[in-house]
Formats: C-alpha cells, structure tokens, sequence
C-alpha cells in the first residue's frame, strides 16, 4: 500500500517537473541563436528543445534580417516536438504579439508607426508593421490618385493608424495622413516666407479655364486669367503651358486658408497711366474688335486698354439690331474716343462719330422742297415710311397724302414697295428726321386759285349744294361753305332753300388762310358793305336824304 502511495506521489513530482520545465504551447518563449544555417536560424528555446526559423521572419519591413549566433530572442511555441523531434517555434507570431502591444500604445496615443507595403489586395494594399499585417486603402495612399503604386512597395515608411480591432485582427492604416500633415507643415513653412509684393519663380502645374495653378515650392498659388496681362486673354493656355516656369508677383496671402493669389501683369507697366495723354477726346484711333455682347462691341486700342463702342454709337441708321451685324470680331475700324474714365478703367468709343451724319449729307443733296424717289418701306396709322439715301427714311404724314378728302382715305391706295415721289418739306439733321409731302408734287390748287384774292374781295361763286346750315358753293374748282346766318343781311331772307344748285351768285371774301387752306364768304357781307359804299358815295343823311333815297339813287346807278 505504502508503494502505491510512493508510486503516485512520484507521478505527481515528475508532472509537476515537467510543467516546470516544459513551457506551453501558445506562448512566447525566450531563446538563443545557437546556429545560422540554409538561410534559416537555429535556436535553443531551452528545456533541451531546439527549432528552426527562416531568416526572413527576422528582418523589419524592408530591410535585410539582422540577426547573429548568441543573440537572444523572443519567439512563439508553437508545437512542443514535432516528427523530427524539434520544438515548431514561429518569429512572426511572436513578432505579431509584439506588434499588436506596440500598435495598441501607438493608436492610442496617435504616433505613427513604421511599416511597408508588400501586396496588393481588393481596395488597396495589405502593409507589413513589424510583425502585424495592417490594410491601405486605395484611397489613403497619397494625396491624389496613384495610377503605378510599385515604386512605393517594400519601402519602409511611416503610416497613420486609422481604425484598430484585435478581437477581429483588423488593422487600417493611412499613408495620405502622413503626407498632408507633412504638406501642411511644408506650406506653413513656404508661405511664412512669402510677403505681399513680392516677385518669384514658379512653375505652373495645373491649367484651367479661369487660370493657372503655379507651384512656388511646396505650395499652389491660383494666377487668376485676369491677372496674367493686361490685355483680354480668352484662355490661359494661350500665354503659358504647363511646366513652364514663370515669374509671378504675390498679390494677396491669407495665413488662415493657405490661399495665395498671384499676379503676371503686376510686373509689367499698366497702359492705363498712359492712356490720357495717348488718347485724347475726340481723336480718331484704329483698333481690333475684340468681344461682341448685346450691349456692344470691345475695341483693343492698343494691348492692355480696351474701350467699349455702344449699340447706340454704332451706326447712325442701324438703331434696334445686334452688334454682331455691324462688326464681327477681330475687325480693324476706326473709332472716336468719346469718354475716359481712368478710375474706372473704362473708355467710350464711337464708331458712327468717324461717319458724317447721313441726315446732314441728305441736306446738302435734297435741301427742302427738292423731289426725291423711294421705296415705301413700312405704312403706319400716321403714314408712310419712305427709303431713302444711306440707309434713312423719310416720313409722309397722312395729311401729306393728298388735297382732297382725309389721309385715312387714300393710305389703303399704297403697298410696301411701291416707289413713290415726295418733295422734302423739313429736315432735322439732330433729331434725325425727315418730313415728305406726296400731295405738295403738283403745288396747292388752293394757293393758285386764290393767289390774286384779297380779303374783302367780292367774288362770283356758283351754288353746288343746298343743306339745313347754308349753301356749298365753288370759285375756279375750290368749294366753300357760305353759313345760314351770312347768306343775307336781312333775317327773313336767310333761307338756303331760296338758291338753288348752279345758281351764280355774288359774295364777299371775309377771311382767307393757306395752312388751313379755308375760304371765307359772306353774301351778308358783301350787302353791309355795298350800303356802305353807297352812303358815301351818295351823301349822308345829315344832308337831308334819306336812307331810301340814297338806296334807290345807287341802284339806278348800278342798272
């Protein structure tokens, strides 16, 4: 009995030497470099246990193994004894324990951590950090896209921790942090340096439509397209080209945003200082169209100084249709300067000015009362519209159109494009305006017939028509209207039914106007004033005669 109990607690003592002695499986284990041998290092991990691992476990991400016999080192035990009686140790699993104790302080306190690419994999890059395999995104490996990331592979670098997970063995790392944060540094740095004003080297990188991106060293500054000459650039490519390397003033840094503007034009003189006494008012220059708009055409008079020719100073003729008609870009004309305004940088050009005034020209060819021919361009509710010399119309009012009856009544006889004789009665060379008479041809009919009648001439007319308010009547062609009340001087006998059409009868010419062309007759006039002209030829009645004296005595005068 007593054996069996030695026998147990003998087994208990030799277990419990080997638990002593013989580390466990799983963990890491110190041991000695004994040997180095076919590229791989031979160590002795103790309890009589020895194993093998391959050099390349040994070497940190891009580099060579550094590694010699007697040095001690920390590695994983994997297997107690396998086939050929050695312990199964692994470096990398050690180095992957390391790694994640390192990684872990690193995370948390936001230190970089070396380490380098060596594979590609869906979405990225896997990354060696000394033992733990970490993932790159494509986007985290520069600061732009990387079309060819084979130079960057193998090399050791330092990367930025972003995301940490060792329950699930999940690394994700950042090379683009590193590389802003070292950029930004770098552009503090360069834009420390930088003063307003002044001039430096730079090398354009980048074009596009509204300017150019130059690197001054480390750092981008914008040449806005405005800035780059003073004259109108359309695009930039058609002053610099990329890689070029120009010279550029700073215009303006703001410390905060890292935002530079720079300038080309800053460093030539500026033609406007000149532009004074280079064109004067009123001077006649030559220069090239440069951009058309609605409002307008721009005229380069010289590189740098551009003026603006407005649609109202285009043409003298051509008033409602767009620039583009009457110039077309890259066109040399001639041009008046008209305004400058150096504060504002803007100078008024005239393109009509270097023309006469085509109404002018007109009056010196057709003074009034001159026949002209034209084409009946527009017909309106007050007339025609007629074309004439250098593109300018004429105008014939209705009440222009004829003698007889109303303008309204004849308009319809005319058609656009008809051409038709007027005479020139006005011109208004300020207000452009010309007025025509179609009915002035033939002379007025009024003016002739009564051109030898004077007021209070007596007159033979011919009655044409009876109506309620008095007679219509007709001298040499011109008809007229004797009213009721003149047509005697005694009340009884002012019946117009009493005359009748063809009667000829005697009147008197009271009033006489050419612009209304009106004749004014009286048969009670012309009685008033034959008893008048009786009284004094046939005495007074202070003389004793009476007034039926005299009357009768006049009348067989008259028989």
């Amino acid at each position: 009995m007593a054996n069996n109990t030695s026998m147990e607690e003998f087994e208990a003592l030799l277990e419990e030497s080997f638990e002593i002695d013989t580390p466990d499986e799983g963990s890491v284990v110190k041991g000695r470099v004994i040997a180095i041998e076919a590229g791989q290092a031979i160590i002795d991990v103790g309890y009589k246990m020895e194993g093998r691992i391959d050099l390349k476990e040994f070497a940190n991400p891009g580099e060579n193994a550094e590694i010699a016999v007697g040095d001690e080192v920390e590695v994983f035990l994997r297997q107690v004894e396998n086939s050929r009686g050695e312990a199964v140790i692994s470096r990398e699993m050690a180095r992957r324990e390391e790694a994640w104790d390192r990684l872990e302080k690193a995370y948390a306190d936001e230190l970089r951590v070396d380490g380098a690419i060596f594979g590609r994999v869906k979405g990225g890059f896997t990354v060696d950090l000394g033992g733990a395999v970490a993932f790159l995104p494509g986007s985290q490996v520069d600061v732009r896209p990387v079309r060819d990331a084979g130079p960057l592979m193998g090399l050791k670098q330092p990367f930025q921790i972003l995301k940490m997970d060792r329950r699930r063995g999940n690394i994700v790392v950042s090379r683009r942090a590193i590389l802003e944060e070292s950029r930004a540094e770098q552009r503090a740095e360069v834009i420390g340096k930088l003063t307003e004003g002044d001039a430096v080297d730079g090398v354009v990188k980048n074009i596009t439509e509204y300017g150019a991106f130059v690197d001054l060293g480390g750092v981008d500054g914008l040449l806005h397209v405005t800035d780059m000459a003073w004259r109108r650039v359309n695009h930039p490519s058609e002053i610099l080209a990329i890689g070029e390397t120009v010279k550029v003033q700073v215009i303006k840094v703001n410390k905060e945003t890292h935002r530079i503007s720079l300038g080309m034009k800053q460093l030539q003189a500026d033609p406007w200082e000149s532009v004074e006494a280079k064109f004067p008012l009123e001077s006649v220059h030559s220069g090239r169209v440069t951009n058309i708009t609605d409002y307008g055409a721009f005229v380069e008079l010289e590189p740098g100084v551009e003026g603006l020719v407005h649609v109202s100073e285009m043409s003298w003729t051509k008033k409602n249709v767009h620039p583009g008609k009457i110039v077309s870009t890259s066109q040399e004309v001639e041009v008046m300067v008209l305004e400058i305004d150096t504060a504002k940088r803007r100078v008024s050009l005239g393109l009509k000015q270097t023309m006469r005034n085509p109404w002018e020209v007109f009056e010196e060819k057709f003074p009034v009362g001159t026949e002209v021919e034209g084409e009946v361009k527009n017909i309106t509710e007050f007339g025609l519209f007629i074309g004439l010399d250098d593109d300018i119309d004429g105008m014939v009012h209705l009440s222009d159109l004829t003698w007889e009856g109303r303008g309204e009544d004849v308009i319809g006889n005319y058609r656009k494009g008809d051409i038709v004789k007027a005479q020139v009665t006005e011109i208004d060379a300020e207000k452009e305006r010309i007025s025509l008479s179609i009915k002035a041809l033939g002379g007025d009919p009024f003016a002739e017939v009564v051109s030898g009648v004077k007021r209070g001439a007596i007159i033979t007319v011919e009655v044409t028509a009876i109506e309620d308010g008095g007679v219509e009547v007709e001298y040499e062609g011109m008809k007229s209207f004797i009213r009721r009340s003149d047509l005697s001087r005694d009340r009884a006998e002012q019946r117009p039914e009493r005359f009748q059409k063809g009667d000829k009868v005697d009147v008197r010419v009271t009033n006489l106007d050419p612009k209304t062309r009106r004749l004014g007759l009286s048969i009670k006039a012309r009685e008033i004033a034959e008893e008048k002209e009786a009284v004094e030829q046939y005495g007074s009645s202070a003389s004793g005669a009476s007034l039926g004296d005299i009357l009768g005595a006049a009348l067989k005068g008259d028989e």
